[in-house]
């Protein structure tokens, strides 16, 4: 190998080898340290029950390392990995504590199905929630993308996979106490911009709708949202010993995680105990478990921030004898029980909310290594898992209620989920010269339980009851049947996988699996899903290997099916309703088919084209992945109509189609590398993503109701376009709003009717003129580098977004947060008046629909693109030898902030908020005109800013 000296004084020369110079070639500062430095790493990801050498995948996977995990300390993996992977989207529902997001894999697919990923733990199927695993136990994190990769599991591989690995002790490693901590605290990232005293008091009197209550007082001016939110405290504390014998490895931990949120009593803990173990027997048995246990504690989840934004800055929060506040009434109308912190914190017994929850995930194993056949195995895992959850709410006696004697409520809920999964693999791995075989059988059956339950009662005779014995309840005891359920279903599988390689040039993997499963009708209930992928090492080939500056070069290409699981158990059966009625003079209960049965209902299948080239050039000091994908899902569940004459109204089919197609770029450049001195290295991946629905039930091209649209994605919004307000001398406004109290300073939509020959329009505005409006945006991505410089290191992980529609409910008419009437607090915005005329917002008291002005829904929409810086982290490596002598291997002190950053947000531009999205579409408002899966700004927990301090100690 070759060796070169550089002087240090010429730092062009010095980036330009470290830069491009080819991988025969090693280099270094001074004379001193030039020594042979040449080493070959191979990566390995897991591909589902297996690994490969990243080398030799031939299918779309991505991952990420434990310990690029642990650079966003965080309560769980989801805040951890956004913006890291390629294609891997992370959508924010919630800021609560404890809340885990929404992942969603190239895409959705499904209308009416699930779109969450299948999640493997240690193997193992995993139905339990991210946040029950803790970010510190986890050793890699690989996400399968493609159908050539996800067949492996075939029917619940549709919407990706993804594998998480947990740290597992090394045969023959000396043990090693390891204690990774931090704390810290939250702020809100900013208030709701809603107005101050003065401003509502002039809006009040613009819209002249509403007069003060008896509580309002033109001049004073109350912060609201200072008497609500405050600052929230976190902490993290794990501890591990991990280590081996001549023949196994152990690694076990605890973990206690507790955040406190900047709402009002909400919290949340978490204790987490796990464990690992892999024993070898003897030359040809080795067995082991792994085991993943934790109970949670979530208080006040249900707390909501809505009704404090809407109250009037003209009340103070004090009576005139200083005492709080409870109940006030504004613009003498709305009547409303005051919720401050020092109110909720106040009420003690009158007020409860609270879910435990307890989950064990299990997985035991033994492998055998077959006695003369060399690379033969057979292994069987078993899974067992085990989640409870109990809730409990409890409000007493005219507690946040205008009312002081509305009687007290409380109620009580449970769940519990058994799972149980064996799985039986044969796998054969061998070398034939240049020839490579690696085949892995398997025979699988699983079975999932799952029942709930539900009571509510009204009038606790005593706080100090609340909702730990509702037999004492003075009042109505409900038992919903619409709120107890209980299903079981089970899934039975074989499968198998050839990979091939000849000469680490040419690659072919081919995988089969059929599946059948208990929840479909007889008949229908199994299916066979193909995949294959081949790949080419081009830079493996003699007229590259010699090349100074491609290091690795493939190009890669798949197909395969897989399905979505999103028919529920018992579908196929149809279902009944009830219903109460009077019979004579008693009470009975009448049941009733709501839905007709379907014994061929089926699932969802997604097809998948991959194309990808992987590669590394000039000493492996830049490397990426481009990839292409086109993913087409057919027999989408959708409810059909039925005729009148049936005396049925629904049938559920497999009868619509949608499509996703994109492309993946992601890069990282190693730029500087000497630990003894400066190392900086970037990443970063970009992501677009093309979804469209194709086909709808009975040849439809539209289904209003449900926001589908053939032709646009499966998110879009049907509404009016806002294009202005109609400012005085516009034309044709009294032909295009006819209806009394049109006039300039209205929200003005586009027109997409015709034209008399005079140029007058031929109609009013009507619902023919509303806009199918595609809400996705043009691309996504993220970026990361650190820097070091001997024992400081600094690391900034970020993302962004371009174009894509985001909805901010506040804005609109869903939240009553912009109703510029003046019955409550507004948003603060620069509203129409006949000297104020170029502005967004229209005239208060002007056209209303509703309690809300009109077309005031076009008002939450806005361009969604993002730059966020998401982490920025200063860490401190003590000196090793200092070290040594204090038996410690490894010390670090670091601080990191959280969300400190935005930029070219024109969201943020306009209001100061949070560009991300904090609720879904469904929840917080007081209108729901969104989907669930549509996330949206609203008013559920407020983002926040957070400030940590950490310690990771090994020794």
């Amino acid at each position: 190998m070759n060796q070169f000296y550089l002087n240090k004084g010429n730092k062009a020369a010095m980036f330009f080898a470290m830069a491009l110079l080819p991988s025969g070639l090693a280099f270094s500062q001074t004379k001193k340290d030039t020594v042979p430095k040449e080493k070959k790493i191979e990566e390995v990801v897991m591909i589902g029950y297996g690994t490969q050498k990243k080398e030799a995948v031939t299918g779309s996977v991505s991952s990420l390392s434990g310990n690029a995990i642990k650079e966003v300390p965080s309560a769980n993996i989801t805040d951890a990995i956004q913006g890291r992977l390629p294609g891997v989207d992370i959508g924010r529902t919630s800021t609560k504590p404890g809340a885990v997001q929404q992942i969603r894999i190239r895409g959705e697919r499904s209308l009416t199905g699930s779109n969450d990923p299948l999640i493997v733990l240690d193997g193992i199927p995993f139905v339990g929630s991210l946040g029950d695993i803790s970010p510190s136990d986890i050793k890699t994190l690989d996400v399968l993308k493609d159908a050539s990769a996800t067949a492996i599991y075939g029917s619940r591989g549709a919407n990706g996979v993804i594998i998480i690995t947990t740290n597992r002790g090394g045969k023959g490693q000396r043990a090693k106490f390891s204690y990774n901590g931090y704390t810290g605290f939250q702020t809100i990232f900013s208030k709701y911009p809603v107005m101050s005293g003065d401003k509502f008091a002039k809006l009040r009197a613009d819209a002249n709708l509403f007069t003060n209550g008896p509580d309002e007082i033109n001049g004073i001016n109350t912060d609201w949202q200072d008497q609500y939110y405050g600052v929230g405290l976190m902490m993290n504390h794990d501890v591990a010993v991990t280590g081996g014998t001549e023949k196994g490895g152990y690694n076990f931990g605890v973990a206690y995680f507790q955040q406190n949120g900047v709402v009002p009593l909400q919290s949340y803990k978490r204790l987490s105990i796990r464990g690992a173990l892999d024993q070898e027997i003897n030359s040809w048995l080795k067995v082991g478990f792994s085991t993943n246990s934790n109970f949670s504690i979530n208080d006040f989840n249900g707390i909501s921030g809505a009704p404090v934004l809407g109250y009037s800055p003209l009340t103070s929060p004090y009576l005139p004898d200083g005492s709080p506040r409870l109940r006030t009434t504004f613009a003498n109308q709305d009547q409303t029980a005051l919720q401050t912190r020092s109110i909720l914190e106040s009420l003690g017994d009158a007020y409860a909310d609270r879910t435990n929850a307890f989950s064990s995930y299990n997985n035991l194993y033994a492998e055998i290594k077959i006695p003369s056949v060399e690379g033969l195995k057979y292994r069987l895992n078993v899974g067992l898992t085990y989640r409870n959850s109990n809730s409990g709410y409890y409000l007493g006696t005219g507690a946040l209620n205008y009312q002081p004697t509305t009687a007290s409520s409380a109620s009580i809920g449970n769940s519990l989920t058994n799972q149980w999964v064996i799985e039986n693999l044969i796998t054969y791995d061998k070398n034939f010269g240049k020839h490579k075989i690696n085949a892995t059988a398997l025979y699988s059956a699983e079975q999932t339980r799952f029942n709930s339950s539900s009571i509510a009662a009204r009038d606790v005779p005593l706080d100090a009851f609340q909702y730990f014995n509702l037999g004492h309840a003075q009042g109505e005891i409900t038992i919903d049947p619409n709120n107890q359920g209980y299903w079981r279903r089970g899934l039975m599988s074989f499968m198998g996988r050839a990979m091939y390689q000849y000469d680490n040039r040419y690659m072919l993997t081919a995988t089969v699996r059929s599946d059948g499963a208990s929840v479909l009708a007889k008949g229908h209930q199994w299916h066979t899903y193909p995949a294959v992928s081949v790949g080419w090492n081009v830079a493996n080939e003699s007229f590259l290997q010699g090349s100074k500056y491609i290091n690795v070069l493939k190009l890669r290409a798949g197909f395969g099916e897989t399905s979505n699981q999103a028919v529920a158990p018992y579908t196929t059966f149809g279902s009944l309703s009830t219903t109460p009625y009077n019979f004579g003079t008693a009470n009975a209960i009448g049941n009733y088919v709501n839905r007709a049965p379907n014994a061929s209902l089926g699932w969802e299948f997604s097809k998948t084209w991959n194309y990808g080239v992987d590669f590394s050039i000039f000493n492996k000091r830049i490397s990426g992945t481009v990839e292409y994908y086109v993913t087409n899902t057919e027999k989408l569940l959708l409810d059909k109509q039925l005729p009148p004459s049936s005396g049925l109204n629904l049938v559920l089919q497999n009868v619509g189609a949608s499509q996703n197609k994109g492309l993946e770029v992601s890069l990282n450049a190693l730029i500087f590398d000497n630990p003894q001195g400066f190392s900086w290295e970037v990443g970063g991946n970009l992501a677009a993503n093309r979804n469209k629905i194709t086909a709808l039930a009975s040849g439809q091209d539209r289904n209003v109701n449900n926001l589908w649209f053939v032709g646009y994605n499966i998110n879009a919004i049907y509404d009016y376009q806002y294009v202005g307000l109609w400012q005085q001398g516009d034309p044709y406004l009294n032909i295009l709003e006819p209806q009394t109290g049109a006039a300039p300073g209205m929200i003005k939509v586009l027109y997409t009717g015709g034209y008399n020959a005079d140029g007058t329009p031929v109609r009013a505005i009507n619902e023919a003129d509303r806009q199918i409006i595609n809400t996705n945006p043009d691309f996504i991505g993220g970026f990361n580098t650190r820097l070091a410089y001997k024992n400081i290191d600094l690391s900034v992980v970020g993302a962004f977004q371009k174009g894509g529609v985001l909805i901010s409910t506040i804005y609109g008419s869903a939240g009553y947060l912009n109703r510029l009437t003046g019955r409550g607090n507004n948003v603060d915005v620069d509203y129409w008046s006949p000297e104020n005329t170029d502005v967004r917002y229209p005239k208060p008291g002007g056209l209303l629909s509703g309690d809300n002005p009109k077309y005031a829904s076009t008002l939450a929409l806005f361009d969604a693109s993002f730059v966020k810086i998401r982490t920025i982290t200063l860490g401190y490596n003590f000196d090793k030898s200092t070290l040594e002598n204090l038996g410690v291997s490894n010390l670090r002190l670091y601080v990191t902030v959280q969300n400190p950053f935005v930029f070219g947000s024109p969201y943020y531009r306009h209001s100061g908020m949070d560009p991300e999205p904090n609720s879904r579409g469904n929840e917080n408002q007081a209108v729901n005109s969104y989907k669930a899966n549509q996330l949206v700004i609203g008013t559920n927990n407020p983002a926040t800013r957070n400030y940590l301090l950490g310690l990771n100690l090994t020794f």
